[in-house]
């Protein structure tokens, strides 16, 4: 148990690699980066992931026994190929299978948000504040919206692979069309660029997310303020679908869009409005591990 743990975060612009301690002590041994240089092809890809093993053993003097992948998108336990990847090259290809005999190791995948939830279960904000947790559920708002079920320290995937994916449940049709073909999404509405075309819907003016949440603040911006609300209600009316569902015994809430305080109070009282309950006692939380939360969560997978 008490092993190196050897993880890959596998990202459209990025790989990113790290050898930690042990599960109980998930210090960096060796953490470095490669260009995943997806516009290169598959093959290219899979070389670079080799690439970045070879040199994470160069730079340990260590040799893996296993690898986990954390990837943009999920691993259909059916078909045995990759589905849902934003890096679009991934879909439809064996993954798994490629990189385990290129490798020659045992390779254990799992999609970002679920590395994310991982990461914070075993040594983030979850290990910090809520140790005993048995479900957690991780969400990540960005430029996208995932989310992530981590059950006794292990991810559930699902039937499907899709597990903890709220992103794309309906939540209202002012989202207007979402890429995955449906109308709604979650992901439409709360999403950053959501949240953003929401706010030039209004004034017909482009800014940053970041500079609405400041324009709000300051109380000059009408249209910021309105944005900033409906960002915080459409928020708590999506997470009460997840609580209702699944009662999870803490939520952290990771991405850009989840750094806006406001959805800790205004996001908080908008769940509570929303829930089959008359009172809301699962914290929101932020995570603790910053950008390592992905490739940390990725050498969990290994355990």
């Amino acid at each position: 148990m008490n092993q190196p743990l050897w993880g890959i975060d596998l990202g459209g612009t990025k790989l990113e690699g790290a050898i930690l301690e042990s599960i109980t002590n998930p210090n960096p041994i060796v953490r470095t980066r490669l260009d995943t240089e997806a516009s290169k092809g598959y093959d290219h890809v899979i070389g670079q992931i080799a690439r970045l093993v070879e040199e994470m053993g160069r730079q340990s003097g260590l040799k893996p026994q296993a690898l986990g992948l954390g990837t943009p998108g999920v691993l259909d336990p059916v078909l045995h190929t990759m589905k849902n990847c934003n890096t679009v090259i991934l879909n439809g290809k064996p993954l798994l299978k490629d990189l385990q005999d290129k490798l020659g190791m045992r390779v254990e995948l799992a999609n970002d948000a679920n590395c994310f939830a991982l990461a914070e279960a075993h040594w983030g904000i979850v290990k910090q504040q809520a140790p005993d947790a048995k479900m957690v559920f991780g969400i990540i708002m960005g430029t996208g919206v995932g989310g992530g079920i981590v059950i006794n320290g292990k991810i559930w995937s699902g039937r499907h692979g899709i597990g903890g994916e709220w992103g794309h449940n309906f939540l209202d049709e002012s989202g207007g069309p979402c890429y995955c073909g449906r109308t709604g999404c979650v992901e439409t509405v709360i999403s950053g660029p959501a949240t953003e075309r929401y706010y030039t819907s209004l004034t017909g003016q482009k800014i940053k997310l970041k500079e609405i949440v400041a324009r709000h603040r300051a109380g000059s911006d009408t249209a910021a303020t309105k944005t900033i609300e409906r960002l915080c209600h459409f928020f708590g009316k999506g997470v009460s679908v997840i609580t209702n569902m699944l009662d999870p015994d803490v939520i952290v809430v990771g991405g850009g869009v989840g750094n806006i305080d406001e959805l800790y109070s205004l996001g908080l009282e908008s769940l509570g409005r929303f829930i089959f309950n008359n009172r809301v006692d699962v914290p929101l939380l932020k995570p603790s591990l910053g950008d390592s939360a992905g490739v940390f969560g990725a050498a969990a997978l290994v355990v």
